[in-house]
């Protein structure tokens, strides 16, 4: 499995942050508008929707910020995902 550096302490993307949203995507939100499924970035507490929603507000939020993790923020699930590397990462809660 390739490693991920983005995960590493050092580099300060993962950070024990609080949703910003925790009710849903931050940009639906406003617009009035639904999702498919949440994703919260990792370095700053943005929530927005998957690429499976019609926005795509979390993909959208990496290319503005360049802020590399994100994991799911949906109930029972535990997996990330590192834009950057195009790889699935393990993150705890």
């Amino acid at each position: 499995m390739t490693r991920c550096a983005h995960l590493d302490p050092a580099q300060g993307h993962v950070k024990n942050v609080a949703p910003r949203t925790p009710d849903g995507c931050e940009e639906c939100l406003k617009k009035g508008d639904r999702w498919v499924h949440l994703r919260l970035c990792l370095e700053c507490g943005h929530v927005g929707c998957c690429d499976s929603s019609k926005n795509k507000h979390a993909t959208k939020h990496f290319h503005a910020t360049k802020h590399p993790i994100m994991r799911s923020f949906e109930p029972g699930e535990n997996w990330g995902w590192c834009y950057i590397d195009e790889i699935q990462v393990n993150v705890s809660r």
